[in-house]
């Protein structure tokens, strides 16, 4: 089985009920978390993962809200008693960079894990084991950001879009997935985000099953309902919903 668990969903503004968007892809080979917004620790522990047992971490991009949670997370796996092996740490080189003189502002030698530096670039493949593989592509964003599509053996696909206006990149990435997690942060159209409309038209070209919007909120963006007639005005017709806190995704071959 496999299966990502939305640990946050909420945009760069947190509310009550949704914390800045990151999450955990849950599958052969081990956890991998994408981003670390907000107490990353004590919402894996939330969703069930045994924070200890990460087989890395990729990190869409350098943007606060996506990268806050980072230094905490290494400091509490030490706590934890990790050791080895060293925690693999994925993205682009210059959100790697970011990520690197966090780590080395907060002066935590010998009270954080060893991190395993890893820079991938769009386009790039990590195998995940057992017939999984995730892919890469480059979003529209204000930084470099990475999108990511775990592909199964099966036909099983999840695409995530993370950060980024509708772009080709990102709706060739989704071309056929199960299921599309896609950012729908504002109202009207700006460069480096999409509103949920958006979100509905790259779900229909890409053909995809269902639609899960995520950096979003109710409060700041637009109400879920009004937010799904937006995504249907957009010409999807498929399942659309704003993703929840904890919320689990199951993906199932053949679907």
């Amino acid at each position: 089985m496999a299966r990502m668990i939305l640990l946050g969903v909420g945009t760069g503004l947190p509310d009550v009920d949704r914390e800045n968007t990151h999450m955990v892809w849950d599958g052969p080979g081990g956890p991998l978390l994408i981003d670390a917004g907000g107490s990353t620790y004590q919402r894996l522990l939330r969703a069930g993962i045994d924070p200890q047992t990460l087989r890395g971490v990729l990190l869409t991009h350098n943007h606060t809200d996506h990268i806050n949670g980072f230094p905490a997370l290494v400091f509490s796996m030490a706590l934890g008693g990790r050791t080895e092996p060293p925690l693999p740490v994925y993205g682009i080189e210059s959100t790697l960079t970011t990520a690197r003189n966090i780590l080395e502002a907060f002066e935590q030698e010998g009270c954080a894990v060893s991190v395993d530096w890893r820079p991938i670039e769009a386009g790039d493949e990590l195998e995940l084991g057992a017939g999984w593989k995730m892919h890469t592509a480059l979003t529209a964003h204000a930084r470099p950001c990475l999108a990511s599509r775990f592909q199964g053996p099966a036909g099983e696909a999840l695409v995530y879009s993370a950060d980024t206006s509708p772009c080709e990149a990102v709706t060739d990435l989704a071309h056929g997935a199960q299921v599309l997690i896609h950012e729908a942060t504002v109202v009207e159209p700006i460069y480096g985000h999409t509103t949920p409309r958006q979100a509905g038209e790259v779900a229909a070209a890409a053909g995809v099953k269902r639609l899960i919007m995520v950096h979003f909120s109710p409060r700041w963006t637009m109400p879920e309902a009004q937010a799904v007639a937006e995504v249907r005005a957009g010409g999807f017709t498929g399942a659309a919903e704003a993703g929840r806190e904890n919320q689990v995704i199951e993906l199932v071959g053949n679907a």
